[in-house]
């Protein structure tokens, strides 16, 4: 079975033979070595050195020096916004204190569907809307590997590149 065992990550993708996609939730985004089976059928084994968070729009790159593109699967998440900023940032505060995965916008957090929480924003005068998206939390200040200083802020964009070509 043909290996992956280098990540190029989406802003030094230029170019290349894009070969395949493979779409993964938040968890399997989390890997370093399972066997994947691209949407139009390619399977291969994700071989990396060591665990990294594979990034919406970043590719896999084969032994062959071909590329498999990654993209972010669309999770259940609770959208959480809050009258102005001073509340948006208590409501950040409240969710940090739980340790579990934000993404955190200008004006909105996503976490994952929890009933518990959402009640929790609503009691503190947020509001906690389900919608359907990719998840891309922040990486944490301990989770080491890849930094994230790219802009997570471009809403509905979607990045379209299709097997071949």
């Amino acid at each position: 079975m043909i290996r992956a065992t280098r990540i190029l990550r989406r802003d030094a993708l230029s170019g290349g033979e894009i070969v395949d996609r493979v779409v993964l939730d938040h968890g399997d985004r989390h890997r370093r070595r399972v066997a994947m089976r691209g949407a139009g059928g390619l399977g291969f084994l994700l071989d990396l050195p060591e665990p990294a968070v594979l990034e919406d729009g970043d590719a896999l790159i084969l032994q062959d020096g071909r590329l498999v593109w990654v993209e972010a699967a669309p999770e259940r998440l609770l959208e959480i916004r809050a009258p102005d900023d001073h509340a948006l940032k208590r409501l950040i505060w409240h969710i940090g204190n739980r340790h579990i995965p934000a993404e955190i916008g200008a004006d909105a957090v996503w976490i994952a569907d929890d009933h518990v929480l959402a009640e929790m924003v609503r009691g503190l005068g947020g509001t906690a809307e389900p919608v359907e998206r990719p998840f891309r939390p922040e990486g944490g200040a301990y989770s080491g590997g890849h930094a994230h200083e790219h802009d997570h802020s471009h809403g509905g964009h979607h990045h379209h590149h299709h097997a071949g070509g």
